[in-house]
């Protein structure tokens, strides 16, 4: 058994090789003269062959999202709060989200289809953290998704919910603070 021995200092170690006295005829390798020159180039220094030809770019390898709203919820912003939310006839209720957070992708469809349902009720509205700071800052907002259910432009008490959410407990959940509310004046 013989050892290559690159001449050159290298990062990879020696590889024993065993010498083939001959090739059969009928054996569908090729000479090594007739192989590629890149080829045969990577075999003689034993060097690993860096690709130039085709880059990767990595910064576009983590996948960009996006919560969306449907018709029976809308995005607004700090500026739209104060009209939206403080100053709405009926209750509104908030939820803090951000595009990066997962919870919030999860429980997306269910506040649609009951933001629809409640629809006469109840007006729902997405705020982004990270858009908002304000808001997050004087809401104390901590974690996401939270929900904050307003009356007469209040925070109703014990109404904060944060993480993810059922549809069959959101809807308990909301169930519950639309008969407290329906109290309030």
């Amino acid at each position: 058994m013989d050892t290559v021995i690159s001449s050159s200092a290298s990062i990879l170690p020696a590889v024993p090789v065993r010498t083939v006295a001959s090739i059969s005829s009928s054996s569908s390798l090729l000479p090594l003269a007739q192989w590629p020159t890149t080829t045969q180039r990577l075999l003689s220094t034993g060097r690993r062959r860096t690709t130039t030809t085709r880059s990767r770019n990595y910064s576009s390898a983590v996948p960009q999202f996006t919560v969306t709203c449907g018709a029976a919820v809308v995005e607004i912003n700090e500026s739209q709060f104060k009209d939206t939310v403080l100053k709405a006839t009926r209750p509104v209720l908030v939820e803090f989200i951000a595009t990066w957070c997962g919870p919030c992708r999860l429980v997306t469809p269910a506040m649609e289809s009951l933001a629809q349902e409640y629809g006469d009720r109840l007006t729902v509205v997405k705020i982004d953290h990270d858009a908002n700071p304000g808001l997050v800052k004087e809401y104390k907002v901590y974690g996401l998704p939270t929900l904050i259910l307003f009356k007469n432009g209040e925070e109703v008490p014990q109404s904060r919910r944060e993480g993810a959410i059922t549809k069959v407990k959101l809807r308990e959940y909301l169930d519950a603070l639309l008969e407290s509310v329906s109290s309030i004046p």
